[in-house]
């Protein structure tokens, strides 16, 4: 497995990453790991004919660094599968599920993201097998607890009831909050990797109060149950039907 580093940035993590990745899996194709110094840079992956992970220094030096390449080189292994996971188009399952019907921008935005959780539950099944877990749990724990905090205050009542050091105008979005918490949970029980009282489950609660209309348990459910090897015509309707769930509510199943 070929693994070029390229930009200002460490090499060791993405080297230490391949050897982890290489004890059960490899990639045809060379990885060329692009490292930018804008560190609003988000880190994702292209296939424009080697694979190319593009990431920014700062996240290239962090100390998950070598778990963020080990996740996006199980997403690449996945690519070179054609899993349907990684090969289906979003933008075709926007339209079979909400095709005649009115949603809000925001909640189209909200699907793309419901589209990478299934995703990356197919990435991380390869990810968790390979690596430790402990880093990711806490990287879970810590996105949320700060998701959760960054809520939007409802009422002057209610801000002054929150701790000391919330933001008042906050930036998450609750619904969206909601869904990441139920893939959090959905992916930890699929692996096992925390007891039911590991503080997870009760910042999930905590977002699933904050958005009563998302349904945090049906979530979890669609992400846990996802199968190891489905179809694609399988895959499409689990992602229709996740998807028309969030926008609108859900309804009727998605026909094959």
């Amino acid at each position: 497995m070929e693994v070029h580093v390229h930009g200002p940035g460490p090499t060791a993590p993405f080297l230490r990453a391949r050897d982890l990745f290489e004890t059960e899996h490899d990639l045809d194709s060379p990885v060329h790991v692009r490292i930018r110094e804008n560190p609003d840079e988000r880190t994702w992956t292209a296939h424009p004919d080697d694979h190319v992970l593009n990431i920014s220094r700062q996240a290239a030096t962090s100390a998950m660094a070598r778990e963020l390449a080990l996740h996006e080189f199980a997403h690449m292994a996945r690519h070179e599968q054609d899993h349907p996971s990684h090969t289906q188009s979003t933008e075709e399952v926007l339209f079979l599920a909400l095709s005649g019907k009115s949603v809000e921008r925001r909640r189209v935005t909200h699907c793309y993201q419901i589209a990478n959780h299934m995703k990356d539950i197919y990435a991380d099944d390869i990810t968790l097998r390979v690596g430790p877990t402990d880093k990711l749990v806490s990287f879970l724990e810590s996105e949320l607890a700060a998701a959760v905090a960054d809520r939007p205050a409802r009422n002057q009542d209610e801000v002054t009831r929150e701790r000391d050091g919330l933001r008042l105008t906050g930036t998450a979005d609750p619904e969206m909050t909601a869904v990441n918490a139920a893939f959090a949970l959905a992916l930890v029980e699929r692996h096992d990797l925390v007891d039911s009282d590991h503080r997870l489950y009760d910042l999930a609660h905590a977002a699933a109060n904050d958005a009563p209309e998302v349904g945090l348990a049906e979530f979890k459910h669609r992400f846990a149950s996802l199968g190891p090897d489905p179809g694609e015509s399988e895959y499409r309707r689990s992602l229709v039907d996740a998807t028309r769930e969030y926008a609108v509510g859900g309804g009727e199943k998605a026909a094959d």
